[in-house]
């Protein structure tokens, strides 16, 4: 009897499944109908190197993505990332209905110049392969071409899309944050489009992500004669090798709090003690109150020296904020795994360790905008030279992504 049961209940759910599936056969249609156009525009952004600061390459793929947006009926406004180069781009398509919806994702990667010739973009085995194939090139297309599905279909119950691409991200976005959160401000929801992580059986879209905090650690000595006279120096490498092992247990595993070293120098010659040696750290968080505890922790932690006469300085700087657990996002979240559902696959919301400018869209204290991440394609490998995307991946992203926007924009009925 309960086998039955169960049976008709997994009966029950196919045909649940299949019937949403037909209600939207012809958003499936539209999104089956850009899989090779968005590989072939994922081919084009790849193979040009666009490293952030690399003024060239980042103009040409700044040039390809106007150009895409104003084929899709997009205005167009750019703003300058002035601290390491390129431009914000900021497209906006008018609609018909009144709910105001951004998908952002940048277009800068972590590779010098020449990674694109090196590893031009490739499809093996069912993974396409290249320098920022998946952080963030991916998301750049799956925008543009869930764009080009809606278009397809005739669709623009939205009030207004705003897309935004900006080329500064992987140096923690320090001429773009200020702009995307002003842009953010008034909309209903944010859709950002950075990649997921491949796993067996696993797709995700990300609710909470961590903050990013830059710690710093200097240390002044003296410098003498390593052989003749090195009584009289006083050792930086070493008092920075004291503070850095006393600085260790700075995180906190209860709070998922981590401070990791990742920079060290000192040090001129051989045969000279060092009088000078620093260091910097990678600090990530939930809670936003841990800046002011690993600051101040740090600083007594640091009166304690080893070597005599040596000056020690440590600082923190803030870099992203963290995306924290809110109502908005996990509602969000939500309507997506509903919609995944329709293609009779399962979506998770998790939460990450790395810092995201979902954050910088984020609205502490507002209702608006509700902010969901992690759309782009599913992969792997990232800021490494085996950075790779599931080619499977790109048609339920496709729908997702065109999928959502027609939801959030069917919600103006119901307020």
């Amino acid at each position: 009897m309960r086998l039955s049961m169960l049976a008709m209940g997994l009966a029950y759910g196919l045909c649940t499944v299949s019937a949403q599936a037909a209600d939207y056969q012809d958003v499936q249609d539209a999104v089956e109908q850009q899989r090779e156009p968005l590989l072939k525009t994922l081919e084009t952004l790849v193979n040009v190197d666009s490293g952030t600061g690399y003024s060239e390459g980042l103009s040409d793929v700044e040039a390809m993505l106007t150009q895409h947006l104003k084929a899709l009926g997009a205005q167009i406004e750019t703003y300058p990332a002035k601290t390491y180069g390129g431009n914000t781009i900021v497209g906006r398509i008018q609609g018909e209905g009144s709910r105001k919806i951004m998908l952002m994702i940048h277009y800068d990667t972590v590779f010098d110049e020449g990674a694109a010739t090196e590893r031009a973009f490739r499809i093996e085995d069912g993974r396409a392969y290249g320098p920022g194939v998946g952080d963030a090139k991916g998301g750049v297309a799956v925008i543009l071409h869930s764009l080009e599905a809606l278009k397809t279909l005739g669709y623009d119950d939205y009030g207004q899309v705003t897309v935004v691409f900006n080329p500064d991200e992987e140096k923690g976005s320090p001429g773009s944050h200020e702009v995307i959160h002003k842009l953010s401000a008034d909309q209903d929801a944010v859709l950002v489009f950075e990649p997921t992580f491949a796993e067996p059986g696993v797709d995700a879209v990300t609710v909470v992500t961590k903050g990013i905090n830059y710690a710093f650690l200097e240390v002044k000595g003296r410098a003498s004669h390593a052989g003749g006279a090195p009584e009289k120096g006083r050792n930086a490498i070493m008092e920075l090798s004291h503070q850095l092992l006393q600085l260790d247990d700075l995180g906190d595993a209860d709070k998922q709090t981590t401070l990791n070293w990742t920079i060290v120098e000192g040090g001129a010659k051989r045969n000279i003690i060092p009088e000078h040696a620093k260091a910097e750290g990678d600090m990530r968080y939930f809670d936003s109150s841990e800046y002011e505890r690993v600051l101040n922790e740090a600083q007594k932690i640091t009166e304690n020296q080893l070597v005599e006469g040596t000056e020690v300085a440590f600082h923190l700087e803030k870099g992203r904020p963290p995306l924290p657990d809110n109502p908005q996002s996990q509602k969000l979240a939500k309507q997506a795994q509903k919609i995944y559902q329709e293609l009779g696959q399962s979506l998770q919301a998790v939460e990450i360790g790395g810092g995201t400018d979902a954050a910088y869209a984020y609205h502490e204290g507002s209702d608006k905008p509700a902010v969901l991440e992690s759309l782009g394609l599913v992969g792997g490998g990232y800021h490494s030279d085996k950075e790779f995307v599931l080619v499977d991946s790109v048609v339920p992203r496709l729908y997702l992504t065109t999928r959502m926007i027609m939801e959030l924009s069917d919600e103006a009925s119901d307020d």
